[in-house]
């Protein structure tokens, strides 16, 4: 269905909730009982919410108290976190594979275009905490993948958000993705609503998803690069003239190197005011604002800006789901001892000693041990 003109869009949002300032105070509720009762998505086989209780039973606080302490001296971590978390998972599965170094096989996912602007203090994050987890547990035991998936929702929670289980058991690939892999898992910020939502559909995802992870853009920053196109050579008619001046401050000519907030009015905090954004038509990307203009995804973003409770149950929901795209469990993939580099001896996707227990295990079990 086409776009409807944006006058009627504007009739239709007032209509709903009364006024502007009526979304934004009711961004503001916390409805008793915690919003809706939503199903949890069905955990991945392999995967479960106690996989280090005996081999590391003190991961989670170790990777959780990490964040909190690093977040604390760099707000801007906490979009770095998450933001890593997404572009893994969107390319070859929830497999670390973006943390890999490039090597002689050609460059890593970090050199691709859409990965570019990933922040290096993440990476050095998310090193920081393997180091931490390999002291206590004695040894490679917790995956990066599932250190990537525990700091993003950690990040997420440091950062005003909602609390939500994380399961854990997932294994490290020892091969990174090609370039044009990158590419066609990670659409440009200028997609509109049915291109994301092809990429989404291919990986499980719906439109409901779609609108609950892109409330990720609640924190964080844009470069100009990403939205200048909206500002020149013409305005974009579905951005208000009061953001369009602010931006146009910020970017004052096409290839501008600068960057601006995500999120206008609260951009260090983890809540649903990017729904209200998109509502007074101040969505930074095209992505962002394509959402309420588009037919399908327009009532969903009217929730979640009227009640944050909704958009926080939906958004641990929607997160799961992401965090099991194409998961390594069990004798799949290798958990790295070094998350930027594959193990040493590792051949055809395992390492040599992974390979050896298989065959060791294959032999004691047909001789009944």
């Amino acid at each position: 269905m086409a776009p409807l003109p944006l006058l009627a869009a504007a009739v239709i949002a007032v209509v709903a909730l009364g006024s502007v300032g009526a979304y934004a105070a009711a961004g503001q509720e916390q409805e008793a009982g915690g919003g809706n009762d939503l199903r949890q998505p069905p955990v991945a086989r392999g995967l479960s919410f106690d996989f280090y209780r005996q081999s590391c039973p003190r991961a989670e606080s170790i990777v959780r108290d990490f964040v909190r302490d690093a977040v604390s001296k760099d707000v801007g971590l906490a979009a770095g976190l998450l933001r890593l978390h997404f572009h893994d998972c969107f390319v070859q599965g929830c497999d670390a594979s973006v943390l890999l170094d490039g090597s002689a096989t050609g460059p890593g996912e970090q050199q691709a275009k859409p990965n570019l602007t990933l922040r290096p203090s993440a990476f050095k994050a998310i090193n920081d905490i393997g180091d931490r987890l390999e002291r206590e547990c004695r040894g490679a035991v917790v995956s990066c993948s599932d250190i990537l998936a525990l700091a993003a929702r950690d990040s997420v929670v440091a950062s005003g958000g909602p609390e939500y289980r994380v399961p854990l058991g997932r294994r490290d690939s020892p091969r990174f993705a090609t370039a044009q892999d990158v590419l066609s898992g990670l659409p440009p910020p200028s997609s509109n609503v049915p291109s994301l939502l092809d990429v989404l559909r291919k990986i499980g995802l719906d439109a409901t998803d779609l609108v609950a992870l892109s409330g990720g853009h609640t924190v964080g920053l844009g470069h100009c690069t990403s939205f200048d196109d909206r500002l020149f050579p013409r305005p974009d008619p579905t951005m208000s003239p009061d953001f369009l001046g602010r931006l146009k401050r910020t970017c004052p000519a096409k290839g501008t190197d600068a960057r601006t907030v995500l999120d206008v009015r609260t951009p260090n905090v983890f809540d649903n005011k990017y729904y209200v954004n998109l509502v007074n038509r101040e969505g930074l990307f095209v992505s962002d604002q394509d959402l309420f203009t588009n037919a399908t995804t327009r009532p969903i973003v009217e929730r979640f800006a009227r009640s944050q409770n909704d958009f926080f149950d939906q958004f641990g929901v929607s997160m799961v789901k992401m965090g099991q795209i194409k998961v390594l469990t069990g004798d799949q993939g290798q958990v790295r001892r070094n998350c930027s580099a594959r193990n040493p001896g590792t051949a055809d996707g395992l390492q040599w000693s992974s390979l050896v227990h298989t065959v060791v295990d294959a032999a004691a079990e047909s001789l009944g041990f």
